[in-house]
């Protein structure tokens, strides 16, 4: 299904963890990231979906707008630095993760902006009582491309960087 892009798309989404842990561009060699990096944005530059922004540090940030993330490894490419590493881009430690309390479907309005809009059909809504939808994510099938969080209308979606999404697992 194409992407529906809203006013929403434009505003920046959450992509932090509990730990502080700020989302880099794919394929961030981890803690030695900012050891490493010099600033020249030529990762920013180079990303052809537009997701990586500099920050007011000047460090680069994976913030994606209105185009998912590709993985397409142009930034890695581009980094004259070991600050990004092409081999780990797709070992993308980022997912899906949501806080069911704030989901529209799960308050009785119907909502389904980020199922229309995620491309690998990884989140998926199953019918409650009381004209309520339950959000799930199919952890295998999510690839933390970052476009869920920014189409929610609610900032009910986040991307986290932890090891099991907030999101109810697909069995």
């Amino acid at each position: 299904m194409g992407q529906v892009t809203t006013r929403r798309a434009f505003l920046s989404a959450r992509f932090n963890d509990e730990d502080g842990v700020t989302a880099r561009p794919p394929g961030s060699v981890g803690p030695d990231f900012l050891k490493h990096c010099t600033k020249c944005g030529d990762c920013a530059s180079a990303c052809p979906e537009d997701v990586i922004a500099i920050a007011a540090d000047g460090f680069p940030v994976f913030q994606p707008s209105d185009n998912p993330c590709t993985f397409c490894g142009d930034c890695a490419n581009a980094c004259p630095t070991p600050a990004l590493d092409i081999d780990l881009v797709s070992n993308w430690p980022w997912r899906a993760a949501l806080k069911l309390d704030s989901c529209l479907s799960m308050n009785g309005v119907s909502c389904r902006l980020c199922q229309d809009n995620c491309e690998e059909s990884a989140i998926r809504f199953s019918l409650q009582t009381g004209g309520r939808a339950k959000p799930t994510l199919d952890v295998a099938a999510c690839t933390g491309c970052g476009l869920c969080p920014t189409v929610c209308p609610a900032d009910a979606i986040s991307l986290d960087h932890t090891p099991q999404p907030k999101m109810e697992a697909v069995q």
